[in-house]
């Protein structure tokens, strides 16, 4: 896996556009003049996270006892559930309800950011990536920081996309990610069976 394939990955994990409607239903009480320096507030806590997950996880890992290829299987199936629910989202959306007032790392940082869905795709990336440890680094930075210019636009694009725009795409990356969920699980099936491709 390159850096952009990476990068490509946790962008579509993150699901930027997915989280449009709750970037705004969250920011809605806060004054006009301060979403935007709250939302960036939020996507670098976010950020934060993220590289604490990327650096500490696979101690996580280590300490529990998995081995690669359970972990790259159990990630398999997580992308493979979060993609479903991209294309069939519940009632209330992912996330459910949300809390009134300004939000603090709850519900933009984690869980619309930085999600358990994110943490887990780390982890089985910290744990199955053979190439340098900075690559998925920058792999992080590069899909944060493309999930940053999305969220912090998110009224323009919610008025210039329309909500089926917003759900067309959403279910687009949905498509994208059960692929890339099913050729994870089919790798690492292949490596334990020990078969050829």
């Amino acid at each position: 896996m390159d850096i952009f394939s990476i990068a490509l990955l946790l962008f579509f994990v993150m699901d930027p556009f997915g989280n449009i409607a709750i970037f705004i239903a969250a920011l809605k009480s806060v004054a006009p003049e301060r979403r935007v320096r709250v939302a960036l507030r939020e996507l670098l806590f976010a950020l934060v996270l993220l590289l604490l997950f990327l650096t500490f996880g696979d101690k996580i890992l280590s300490g529990l006892g998995l081995s690669r290829e359970a972990t790259a299987i159990a990630g398999g199936i997580i992308l493979f559930v979060i993609a479903m629910r991209l294309i069939f989202p519940p009632p209330q959306g992912v996330l459910g309800e949300l809390p009134g007032g300004e939000p603090l790392l709850v519900p933009l940082a984690t869980p619309a950011v930085a999600g358990p869905s994110a943490l887990a795709v780390l982890l089985t990336l910290r744990n199955t990536h053979a190439a340098p440890l900075w690559e998925l680094y920058l792999g992080v930075l590069l899909a944060w920081l493309a999930t940053a210019v999305i969220l912090l636009q998110a009224s323009f694009l919610q008025r210039f996309l329309g909500a089926r725009g917003l759900t067309a795409i959403e279910r687009l990356t949905g498509m994208l990610l059960i692929m890339l969920s099913v050729d994870m699980l089919l790798d690492n099936l292949q490596s334990i069976l020990h078969i050829s491709p």
